[in-house]
């Protein structure tokens, strides 16, 4: 590439809403030594439930000690951020856990006194990138967060919550997971309501880690567009946490959208790379279109293709390479997935 064209698409990057649909940063915070989003170390009066439960953790192999926060967001050219506490570890304490992570995330914006926007509606995010603040779409892996209740669902909300994962690796109280797939089984009867009550809210239904039978039931159910939130072409490395051609084509004729992870093993078995990971872009396109395809790091959870947050327009250079168009380039950054979250989260 030119240093012309090199230009052009750092410009380009540096432009385009950006949205990354899925970090676990916010328990990686408290486990690397109560970290601030902002940078630097806190000192919390108490411990929390994160930090009883969990200890101390270092980071993973490959990857920066913190992957996602707001410096790396300013210098990697993200502008939102799904920001998801995994409810699964705790099992019988998942709503105090999820809450416990939340109010670790809003006491540090509190203390820091800097700007940082937390995403309640789609217009939040058009206000942040105009004013060049980072921001953070509050979520939630395994509607075990729930416990069962729709009322505790609708204080979620209230909270904040704009999207929740049905299951993680393992099954909940709304749907099996992918690791533990029965055939033919779909969502439970919980889960049908759960996702008429999260429709009806304004949030937004992931189907990340769903087994196939609930992905499809989950589909027939919702009325609004759905997300797969990190996850990758199944055709192209085959693990259970990947979507299938057939599964992409459903998802694109349900309106969604899936955010293309940097996880290693989705995106191959012996040689992850960039080139790899765009090669999945490549086929979720041709199978699916281009309005199907968004960007799911899982930073701090496993995604260390890239070392951090700072590394995303090596992406947008890939796409470049591969002669997509600036309009293509820039749905596949964020626009996709924004035009789901003015259907779903209003």
């Amino acid at each position: 590439m030119t240093e012309t064209g090199s230009s052009q698409w750092r410009e380009l990057h540096s432009d385009a809403l950006v949205i990354d649909t899925h970090a676990d940063s916010i328990v990686a915070y408290v486990m690397r030594g109560n970290l601030s989003f902002f940078g630097g170390q806190r000192t919390p009066p108490w411990k929390g439930t994160i930090e009883f439960l969990r200890g101390t953790g270092g980071r993973r192999p490959g990857a920066a000690n913190i992957q996602l926060n707001a410096g790396t967001m300013k210098e990697g050219g993200i502008d939102a951020g799904f920001f998801a506490v995994d409810v699964t570890i705790p099992r019988k304490n998942s709503l105090a856990y999820a809450l416990d992570g939340f109010g670790y995330l809003l006491d540090d914006f509190a203390e820091a006194n800097r700007e940082a926007a937390i995403i309640k509606s789609s217009t939040d995010i058009v206000k942040a990138k105009e004013h060049g603040v980072p921001a953070v779409l509050m979520a939630i892996e395994n509607a075990d967060c729930t416990e069962g209740s729709l009322n505790v669902l609708g204080m979620l909300y209230r909270l904040g919550v704009r999207s929740i994962g049905l299951t993680h690796n393992v099954s909940s109280v709304a749907a099996d997971g992918c690791m533990e797939a029965r055939d033919g089984v779909g969502l439970t009867r919980f889960g049908e309501k759960l996702i008429q009550a999260m429709n009806e809210l304004g949030m937004l239904v992931d189907l990340a880690h769903v087994s196939p039978g609930g992905f499809y039931h989950a589909l027939e159910v919702s009325s609004k567009p759905v997300a797969f939130s990190h996850g990758n072409c199944r055709s192209l490395c085959d693990h259970p946490r990947n979507l299938d051609d057939r599964q992409l084509k459903a998802l694109s004729e349900n309106g969604g959208f899936i955010g293309m992870s940097y996880v290693p093993f989705f995106i191959d078995a012996k040689d992850p790379t960039i080139a790899r990971l765009v090669d999945h872009i490549d086929h979720a396109v041709e199978v699916a279109g281009i309005d199907v395809v968004g960007l799911g790091s899982d930073f701090d959870g496993g995604g260390t293709l890239l070392e951090d947050a700072t590394q995303v327009p090596l992406i947008t250079e890939g796409l470049a390479k591969r002669g997509y168009k600036p309009a293509d380039i820039r749905k596949i950054l964020g626009e996709n997935v924004f035009r789901v979250l003015k259907a779903t989260i209003g």
